[in-house]
């Protein structure tokens, strides 16, 4: 028979309470077990010494005969002390999916799109301007009121 050290639900609705035993692997969740070995009140604050109680000798002696926490019991062991918990890597945990990775991609290149117009454009306003100013600096001083107002209307079309 296999033993699993698990937690078995209590409580009202919205109110959950866990009785931490040491079940056959079989058995429904909140049925029948071999023995209650501690609680888990998730109410209580965190730093609260009532929020785990564990019966520590009874917990090492269904250890010593094979039985296979949950992963929530073996964290509640490892506070303890009473078993070293591996720690677990997931590196692809917080990496978006492949739609959302292609939205990016989309924004970055509208992006990249939108500073190149940005700078040609810059280009193009300062290319007028040195073009203005050297035409208006090759003309004769005659008439140079009538260059200015071309400039002008140039760069107000432009």
């Amino acid at each position: 028979m296999a033993i699993a050290l698990r937690l078995s639900r209590g409580g009202a609705k919205k109110r959950p309470y866990y009785r931490i035993v040491a079940a056959d692997n079989r058995s429904p969740r909140d049925g029948k077990y071999l023995e209650q070995i501690g609680t888990y009140n998730p109410l209580l604050a965190k730093d609260d010494e009532k929020r785990v109680q564990l019966n520590e000798d009874r917990a090492r002696h269904w250890l010593s005969v094979g039985a296979q926490p949950s992963d929530r019991v073996a964290r509640f062991l490892d506070a303890a002390g009473i078993r070293e918990r591996a720690a677990r890597n997931n590196p692809k945990k917080g990496e978006p999916g492949e739609a959302a990775k292609e939205r990016a991609e989309e924004k970055a290149t509208k992006q990249a799109e939108a500073e190149e117009a940005a700078k040609a454009a810059e280009e193009e306003a300062k290319n007028a301007t040195s073009e203005t100013t050297t035409e208006s600096s090759e003309e004769p001083a005659e008439g140079g009121e009538a260059v200015v107002e071309e400039a002008l209307e140039e760069k107000s079309e432009g």
